[in-house]
């Protein structure tokens, strides 16, 4: 608001004095009276909603996807019904594990959440930078970021805590590898890629489903920085991914990604996996380009900046169950977690009608029976709140937005593939793909933390870089001789 406007309550009554609270005397004491001192120090004290569990610390712009390229033919979801097409945009860009004041270049994982505002209700695309992750099995979250965050007894970042849990897991070596190399620690956020990591689904007009990984490739080129770079710019400027993700858009030096997907249907699925070994809906491993070429979509581009950090880039909520008609989901066991988890999250730390807030809110109509609650902005009006029931029965085919059945293998139970489950030879193609210097600077960063840990952890976290290449595991032992 400008200088000269009236200062209202929240109610909108005019405010008469925000200089000087009403006290009996010139003295005090104050009196209870004073509503306006009472509602404002209530609002300050609630001015923070819960943080998130993870992706606490972030950045968020507004921008436009255009369709460059037809992929009607796997899918019927308008937002790609033509090329040329626009839709509008909300992105966030966080780091996983830090606190909200934490440094933006603290070696971690990026957040690359995308929503698409389209005429058939919100996509929400909620990926990382990283094409792969720690753990494929979502009852491990709470003990893997448990370990990420502080040690419940000193409050401090604990290197055992974490590579007790990786060593004890091995098929987190491929994100560990990935993390502890350069890409680890990225140059900001435009100059980095964009995965939506998961398997998701395509559904076209005829009720085919194809299987696809979304990719958004940075056009500002990727850069990333040094181990002592990053820690310096930690102190001198916490906020660096920010600042830069602000100024650039502000100048008009809009970053761009190109958007690519990956295209399978089941059966090449299945014939991959038999001459691979390799789970395709395991999050821990990636789909080889060479297997499943990229193909060109669009261009991702961030244009606008918000005008309030608060309602739009830290109360927008994401989740990954936001899926317009003509896409779907996957035997994915950390997508099918996620797909519960996030809007479970959302309902907690935002509100039980979070989706009534402009940035959440969808850019076209919805009707529905929920009612009430806190922060019911749109609460129905006078529509009936119950669906009526019909008596000659609804014929429900497939899932959903028209999506086919999904075919189920084996009986319910638990399974543990540990022992049985190829761990290593991704993680180790990774690793082969590093450049000599590349390679010095991953087993320099894993040394850090590493020179911390007891023998035991180190011994068995040793081995596992031996499985997936013996350099790897000899470069590691290098670094910490140096050190």
């Amino acid at each position: 608001m400008s200088q000269d406007q009236q200062i209202t309550t929240a109610s909108g009554i005019p405010v008469d004095d925000n200089q000087n609270s009403i006290s009996a005397g010139p003295r005090g004491p104050l009196l209870l009276q004073d509503f306006h001192l009472i509602e404002k120090l209530q609002h300050f004290n609630r001015e923070r909603i819960p943080e998130r569990v993870v992706h606490a610390k972030g950045s968020g712009a507004y921008g436009t996807f255009t369709v460059t390229h037809d992929i009607s033919h796997l899918t019927k979801a308008r937002l790609f019904a033509a090329i040329g097409k626009k839709t509008d945009t909300f992105a966030r860009f966080s780091t996983v594990g830090g606190e909200r004041g934490s440094a933006d270049t603290e070696r971690d994982p990026r957040g690359f959440a995308l929503r698409f505002y389209t005429e058939e209700g919100n996509w929400d695309l909620v990926g990382n930078n990283t094409p792969m992750f720690f753990i494929k099995d979502p009852i491990k979250f709470p003990d893997f970021i448990h370990t990420q965050k502080r040690c419940p007894r000193s409050n401090l970042k604990s290197p055992s805590m974490m590579f007790d849990f990786w060593s004890r897991a091995p098929e987190s070596l491929h994100q560990v590898t990935m993390l502890f190399s350069d890409r680890g620690t990225p140059d900001g956020y435009r100059h980095m890629d964009g995965f939506g990591s998961h398997t998701y689904s395509l559904i076209n007009a005829a009720g085919e489903r194809v299987y696809v990984k979304w990719h958004f490739k940075t056009r500002q080129g990727i850069k990333n920085l040094s181990a002592a770079d990053a820690a310096r710019i930690a102190g001198e400027d916490p906020d660096y991914a920010q600042r830069d993700l602000f100024g650039a858009i502000e100048r008009g030096d809009f970053p761009q990604w190109e958007v690519r997907l990956q295209v399978a249907s089941e059966q090449q699925l299945e014939d991959w996996e038999a001459r691979t070994g390799w789970n395709p809906f395991d999050l821990t491993k990636v789909w080889p380009h060479r297997d499943f070429p990229l193909h060109p979509v669009g261009i991702f581009e961030l244009n606008r900046n918000p005008d309030n950090y608060h309602a739009e880039v830290e109360q927008v909520a994401f989740s990954p169950a936001n899926a317009v008609p003509g896409m779907g989901y996957s035997p994915d066991k950390m997508l099918q977690g996620r797909l519960f988890a996030y809007h479970d999250a959302q309902l907690y730390r935002v509100g039980t009608n979070h989706q009534h807030l402009p940035v959440n809110a969808p850019r076209c109509p919805f009707h529905n029976q929920q009612r009430d609650g806190a922060m019911a902005v749109n609460n129905g009006g006078a529509a009936q709140n119950y669906a009526t029931v019909n008596a000659t029965g609804s014929a429900p085919r497939g899932m959903g937005h028209g999506e086919p059945e999904l075919a189920l293998r084996g009986g319910a139970g638990r399974f543990d593939g540990r022992g049985m489950e190829d761990d290593y030879t991704q993680a180790g193609n990774l690793f082969r793909l590093l450049t000599a210097q590349e390679k010095l600077n991953l087993c320099a960063n894993l040394a850090g933390p590493l020179s911390q840990v007891s023998d035991e952890i180190l011994q068995r976290q040793l081995a596992h870089f031996d499985k997936a290449d013996s350099a790897y595991g000899d470069g590691v032992r290098a670094a910490l001789n140096m050190k």
